[in-house]
C-alpha cells in the first residue's frame, strides 16, 4: 500500500518516491488549500476534512489518508454492493416495477440523503421520488394525495434498504 498520499485530491505518489502531487502540485503531506474541492470517497461518499483525512474505520481516534480509508472499506462495507450490483440493468438498476439510477439510488442507500453530489445533476422519476418521500416522511408517513405508485414505490424502496443493510453485518 502507498504511503505517499496528496491530501488535496486524493493521488498516490508513484511508488511512494514523489516530493509533489503530479496531479495538483500540492508537497506530499501538506494540508489541503482552502480554495481547494476535497475528494471524496467513492464508497460510503464522504468527503475529506479539511486536514485531507478522514476517520479511520479500524482504529477509532486514527485519521487516515483516502486511499487507505478506500483498502478499510475491504473489511468495512457499506452495504451489500455484490447483491446491489445484480439487479442492474447497465446504468439503472430496477426496484419493484420502476427503475432508477444505479449511482442515485446507491447514494441513497449508503448516506440515507437523495443527493447526488456537488457536481452532478440528480434525475427524477418514481423511485427518486419514493426516496425523497422516505426520508422526508419515513416508511409509515401518510401523504395528503398520495399517489398508488409513489406508495408502493416507497414499500418496494424501504425493502431494498432493508435487504442493502444486511451486506454490513
Amino acid at each position: 500500500m502507498t504511503a505517499t498520499v496528496c491530501l488535496e485530491c486524493g493521488t498516490p505518489s508513484d511508488q511512494g518516491r514523489g516530493a509533489f502531487c503530479r496531479r495538483c502540485g500540492l508537497p506530499y503531506g501538506q494540508p489541503p488549500r482552502g480554495e481547494a474541492e476535497l475528494p471524496s470517497c467513492p464508497t460510503c461518499y464522504r468527503t475529506v476534512d479539511d486536514d485531507g483525512r478522514l476517520p479511520s474505520l479500524e482504529r477509532p481516534g486514527l485519521r487516515v489518508n483516502l486511499v487507505r480509508h478506500q483498502t478499510e472499506h475491504d473489511r468495512h462495507p457499506v452495504g451489500d454492493d455484490d447483491w446491489l450490483e445484480s439487479m442492474c440493468e447497465g446504468d439503472r438498476i430496477t426496484v419493484g416495477r420502476w427503475t432508477a439510477p444505479f449511482d442515485t439510488l446507491r447514494r441513497y442507500l449508503v448516506t440515507g440523503q437523495v443527493a447526488a453530489g456537488r457536481n452532478r445533476a440528480l434525475a427524477h422519476d418514481t423511485i427518486v421520488t419514493a426516496m425523497t418521500q422516505l426520508r422526508r416522511w419515513g416508511p409509515a408517513g401518510e401523504i395528503l394525495g398520495d399517489q398508488s405508485d409513489w406508495a408502493e414505490a416507497r414499500v418496494a424502496v424501504k425493502q431494498v434498504m432493508e435487504r442493502y443493510a444486511e451486506g454490513r453485518a
